[in-house]
């Protein structure tokens, strides 16, 4: 009797094998786009912290933006708008008057660059019910509160809600991840 492999047997392993392997490389491709999401979620959530300290420090912004710091210090905050979803911008409120981001107050602009992933929805919750989608939001924070002030890109104030909710998405696979921001500065991922 011989003690080798017969050509059907070869072929057997080897199919089984490759079948292991599609299954393995095809897994790895979702497994991939989970973490990027949960990442970008991330990085928006670091940056809303990044405002809320930035502000209940008393951050002066760099040189060359104007303002007068004798009787205040800036509010810090992040913008989102559904129009530029593969975007947000950090920024310092240098009118105090914390009606949200305006134009020549922005500090960094985050540019999504990684896959196709970007800032699918921006909702108003109440009572875990998501049901009244917004263009836009910024979330501002001002010394010495470390609650949050939510405006629209008008400046108009939102409060009308329990939180806040940014959706971030992969149109590859259909995988999200979810921002809760809420109104005392709490800041969830999910």
């Amino acid at each position: 009797m011989n003690g080798g492999m017969t050509y059907v047997e070869l072929i057997v392993v080897l199919s089984i094998f490759a079948v292991l392997s599609t299954v393995s490389i095809y897994n790895y491709g979702i497994f991939e786009s989970s973490i990027d999401i949960k990442n970008l979620a991330s990085d928006i959530a670091l940056q809303v912290v990044q405002a809320q300290n930035s502000s209940l420090n008393g951050l002066l912004p760099p040189a060359g933006y104007n303002y007068d710091p004798v009787d205040w210090k800036p509010a810090y905050g992040v913008y989102f708008d559904i129009s530029t979803p593969k975007q947000f911008i950090y920024f310092v409120d240098l009118s105090n008057s914390t009606n949200g981001y305006d134009i020549g107050e922005d500090l960094n602009t985050f540019s999504i660059v990684k896959g196709n992933n970007y800032i699918s929805r921006i909702d108003k919750c109440n009572n875990d019910v998501c049901a009244e989608s917004i263009s836009s939001l910024s979330i501002t924070f001002r010394r010495p509160d470390s609650g949050a002030i939510f405006s629209d890109a008008g400046g108009a104030r939102l409060d009308d809600f329990d939180y806040a909710q940014i959706t971030v998405a992969s149109p590859k696979e259909k995988i999200i991840a979810k921002i809760k921001l809420y109104p005392s500065g709490r800041v969830q991922i999910n």
